[in-house]
């Protein structure tokens, strides 16, 4: 409160911030109604926040609905002989990094169909599920991977989706660690390349 007095003195703000005013805003809804804020002080709350009043008001976003799908992808580990598929992808940054073929998991799909699908769509290669290898929450994007075990059918290896992808290719199961850090890489994944001929 201190500081929202502070920020409305110093900004010729004319709306001001009570305890209880805290303690209602923090409570949300209030016998099935939404709690209304006065205009001035909205725009204190939205200056100091630089945050809508709406979004400052909305649920927290840890709370999922029930009827929420969870943001999930397909991850495909091609193989064919001693060789994995990988593909090039252009990062938000401009950078580009290696990963396998993905693709997000609608609701009412499946991540074997997705893996198919997707593995086709991107890179011309056909395959055909051999199992599933797990689930995970992805070290460094925090969304839940499927990884989905292929073998290869038919298809030459080219970039299909250039706005997504930079490159195709196959590489040996010895060199895959040189394109996708060995700590990123599912340890599921890690036993089936070293099972597989």
């Amino acid at each position: 409160m201190e500081y929202a007095e502070r920020f409305a003195r110093e900004t010729n703000e004319p709306g001001t911030l009570s305890l209880r005013h805290l303690q209602r805003l923090a409570s949300g809804e209030r016998s099935g109604r939404s709690i209304s804020v006065r205009p001035v002080t909205a725009r204190l709350l939205e200056r100091i926040f630089q945050t809508s009043i709406d979004e400052l008001l909305q649920a927290p976003t840890g709370l999922r609905k029930p009827d929420a799908h969870l943001l999930r992808v397909a991850v495909a580990i091609v193989m064919r002989g001693y060789e994995i598929l990988v593909v090039c992808r252009r990062g938000d940054d401009a950078g580009l990094y290696w990963q396998f073929p993905a693709g997000m998991v609608k609701p009412g799909r499946s991540a074997e169909a997705v893996a198919v699908r997707e593995t086709l769509a991107e890179t011309g290669v056909h395959c055909v599920v051999a199992e599933s290898l797990g689930s995970r929450l992805h070290p460094v994007t925090n969304v839940h991977c499927d990884y989905v075990l292929c073998t290869y059918v038919a298809g030459d290896a080219v970039n299909l989706d250039p706005m997504e992808n930079e490159s195709v290719l196959w590489v040996g199961r010895d060199e895959l660690t040189r394109l996708i850090p060995p700590d990123q890489i599912f340890a599921p994944v890690v036993s089936a390349l070293t099972l597989c001929v």
